[in-house]
């Protein structure tokens, strides 16, 4: 008989921070792991999940984490990111964050082309390409789940299942990816970070652990400002949900991040700004790091094994075509600069996984080369703003042509 034992959401935020001690001795002992800049969260997180499933097989029991604590880390890490811009960064980036929109839509296409010459040639039903390329790859589980019934009705069993499956193996091979990517291309070329990437916006050198001076009051400010952004966000979610539109809720936190970031000098120049300062990256590390330990900590893995055959046949070629895209395709139109490498990282942990994903990609990079805060700007900006919508596009375009 099996039992299901259930974590609670207090403790599930406290093994999350002990897994990310675990990852952090492994990358240490393990020197693939540091040379290919995979994130201490990530490799702590698989670690714990292999355990899970070793308890579910030797004991026939379940362990289930609940997850409240975890979301709002996550609101709060891309709050962090919107302190940390300003309106002449985002005016700098704005022709890179069209040209890596471009390449974005492009790459979905690309991903369910390649979904559907696996499914074919595997034999399966044709509508399974969107549920094996972008729906549950760049969509995620939300994405996946949102789309199973509608591929379901198309003659695909267990269209749900075989969505969050492909989700939760993009994620855990996104975050395999990504720094090894950023090593590759940056090694090759000789590349380092250039001037306008001189202040870090997330992340502490792997090499230098010390941090800058930290005080109880500027801690309290970072936690106060980082709050009332949150709270704005709140109230705007509710709004735009209000008004029948779907959105992510970090991202009007990240907003009014990013407003707070840039009119509270203007209106209250008198007033310490938080945008820059070590603190707002330590805050930003922390959230990151214990939400992505969570995420991966808790995944099923025993829950994939039905779908193993076709699900990694065909997740194989998407990993290829998306290395392939990240250094032939990325790399040398986004300028081939360091800045370059780096969103080739998150382009990676994003174009298989999940936008924490890719922020957790582009982190452990820069920690290890140095600082692109552009980075975290743009690629949040178009996972968060314009995916989805293209991505809801492709898939029906892709559905009614099946």
């Amino acid at each position: 008989m099996e039992h299901v034992v259930q974590i609670p959401d207090f403790v599930t935020f406290t093994i999350g921070m002990a897994v990310y001690f675990i990852g952090a001795f492994l990358t240490r002992r393990f020197k693939p792991l540091q040379n290919f800049n995979i994130p201490e969260a990530v490799s702590g997180g698989l670690f714990v999940a292999i355990g899970v499933w070793a308890i579910f097989v030797v004991f026939a029991t379940t362990i289930e984490f609940e997850f409240g604590t975890r979301n709002t880390l996550l609101v709060v890490f891309f709050t962090t990111i919107g302190l940390n811009a300003r309106f002449a960064d985002l005016v700098r980036g704005g022709k890179p964050l069209m040209i890596l929109l471009g390449l974005t839509i492009g790459y979905m296409i690309l991903q369910n082309i390649v979904a559907l010459i696996g499914v074919t040639s595997l034999g399966l039903p044709s509508a399974a390409a969107v549920l094996l390329g972008s729906a549950s790859l760049v969509g995620g589980h939300g994405t996946a789940i949102a789309w199973g019934p509608e591929v379901a009705a198309r003659g695909v069993k267990g269209a749900v299942e075989m969505g969050v499956a492909a989700a939760t193996v993009g994620l855990i091979l996104a975050a395999l990816i990504g720094g090894p990517i950023a090593k590759y291309l940056i090694s090759r070329d000789k590349l380092e970070p250039r001037d306008e990437d001189a202040a870090p916006i997330v992340g502490v050198p792997f090499q230098k652990q010390e941090l800058a001076t930290l005080d109880y009051v500027g801690f309290m400010r970072v936690l106060l400002t980082v709050n009332v952004a949150i709270i704005l966000g709140f109230t705007a979610h509710a709004a735009i949900d209000e008004a029948g539109l779907k959105l992510p809720l970090f991202v009007p936190c990240l907003i009014f991040g990013i407003l707070i970031a840039n009119i509270q000098p203007r209106l209250f120049p008198s007033l310490p700004v938080v945008t820059g300062t070590p603190i707002l990256a330590l805050v930003s590390e922390f959230s990151l790091s214990v939400f992505l330990a969570i995420s991966l900590m808790s995944l099923q893995l025993w829950a994939l094994a039905d779908l193993a055959g076709p699900l990694f046949i065909i997740l194989g070629a998407q990993v290829a075509m998306t290395i392939a895209f990240c250094i032939l395709v990325l790399y040398p139109m986004m300028g081939r600069t360091y800045r370059a490498a780096v969103l080739g990282a998150g382009f990676g942990g994003f174009g298989l996984g999940a936008t924490p994903t890719a922020i957790a990609n582009m982190t452990a990079v820069t920690k290890r080369y140095g600082p692109s805060p552009m980075s975290f700007i743009i690629l949040p900006l178009v996972s968060a703003f314009f995916v989805d919508l293209a991505n809801a596009i492709i898939i029906q375009v892709f559905l009614d042509v099946l």
